[in-house]
């Protein structure tokens, strides 16, 4: 019979068992994801030898961009704006559709679980498709242009706002709902009265958050005809217009750093 190490035999034999089985388990675990990414790496057909060739080509263009375009300034800040634009209308449409199904697929002030989970299937759906694909099909829909990105936009975003706004009604006291549902309220009173106020600076903060993101996601809506700088954007890289990337990339990047810094300025105000 095998002599138990003197470490082992400090500890009752089911505590032995289970560490032992705790390093097989790690092992197997680690066996897998190697499994995994070695997988990965195969179906992504990583070389990294394009790489180094394909960088000193990137260098070159980097050399070609400079300097930067600018006698199509104003086409290129008009179509900045509708990027804006794309991204505010889109997010303000999807946080007015999102707040009822907040309301609904949260586990604790919906009205009856046989809506909860549709409800719930029905943003996971929304949430599954990028806003990317949905503009795609809408550009089908309504023809090229900044409305097309408008409801990609709205549609994706509707999905993850509501779940985002659901679980942070889930997560609220239940103390204040209670007290209010006790004076007799009613429901809609409760939710308005109780249960808003509560919430309100988070969602405005998860409101927030998904119009930074979609203005940095609608830059690319115009590869597919959407409109805004994406399209200029393409446009240029189709022309190797190297010049005018530069100048659009420089627009984009000044546009997401202003947003970004105003929406963590009014978050701050909110804390």
């Amino acid at each position: 019979m095998a002599e138990v190490s003197a470490g082992a035999r400090d500890y009752p034999e089911p505590v032995v068992s289970w560490l032992a089985g705790g390093r097989a388990r790690f092992i197997v675990a680690m066996l897998a994801l190697a499994t995994f990414y070695s997988v990965c790496w195969h179906l992504a057909r990583v070389d990294p030898g394009k790489l180094l060739t394909g960088l000193p080509r990137m260098a070159s263009w980097v050399g070609k961009a400079w300097p930067p375009a600018t006698d199509e300034l104003p086409v290129l800040l008009w179509r900045a704006a509708e990027t804006v634009a794309m991204a505010a209308l889109g997010t303000t449409g999807a946080a007015l559709l999102a707040l009822p199904l907040a309301v609904l697929a949260a586990r604790n002030v919906t009205p009856s679980m046989a809506l909860y989970y549709p409800t719930r299937w029905f943003l996971n759906a929304l949430r599954g498709i990028d806003s990317f694909v949905f503009a795609l099909l809408f550009v089908a829909a309504v023809g090229l242009g900044p409305f097309a990105g408008v409801l990609g936009v709205a549609l994706h975003t509707w999905g993850s706002t509501a779940k985002l706004w659901a679980e942070a009604i889930e997560n609220i006291p239940a103390g204040p709902l209670e007290a209010a549902a006790v004076t007799g309220a009613s429901r809609v009173k409760v939710l308005a009265f109780a249960l808003v106020p509560d919430v309100a600076p988070v969602m405005l903060s998860i409101g927030l958050f998904w119009w930074e993101f979609n203005v940095r996601a609608s830059t690319v809506l115009g590869v597919v005809g959407a409109g805004g700088i994406g399209q200029e954007l393409k446009n240029s890289m189709d022309l190797l217009d190297f010049p005018r990337l530069l100048t659009i990339l420089v627009i984009i990047l000044v546009m997401v750093t202003v947003i970004d810094h105003a929406s963590q300025w009014v978050r701050r105000r909110l804390e």
